[in-house]
């Protein structure tokens, strides 16, 4: 009886350190969702992007594709310079992202 006391004894000093890896290995084990609040945001601000630009005149469909570095939008109205330079200046005033982070291309027909 005295051995295990001194086991458990010796056992009871490492208590809280096999706590902690206890729950680092819980932590690593539960799954990561693909749908956290930050991708559902910026899916939100990528439709009503998306939104707006298509209902100005000239751009008709367009695909937005919003990122931390920049913006890059695939329209039709694309090839109409006054169109690309409006469109420029619509994404600006909505993310703050100078002219060089946003790219502006022509959807292939």
């Amino acid at each position: 009886m005295d051995e295990i006391k001194k086991k458990l004894g010796r056992l009871e000093r490492f208590k809280y350190p096999l706590l902690v890896l206890l729950a680092g290995v819980l932590l690593m084990l539960l799954p990561l969702s693909p749908s956290t609040p930050k991708a559902e945001a910026e899916d939100s601000s990528n439709r009503q992007l998306e939104q707006i630009l298509s209902c100005s005149r000239g751009v008709g469909e367009a695909r937005v594709l919003l990122s931390d570095s920049g913006v890059v939008v695939v329209c039709k109205g694309a090839d109409d310079a006054a169109v690309r330079l409006d469109m420029i200046r619509a994404i600006r005033s909505y993310t703050g992202f100078g002219s060089d982070k946003i790219t502006i291309l022509k959807l292939a027909d």
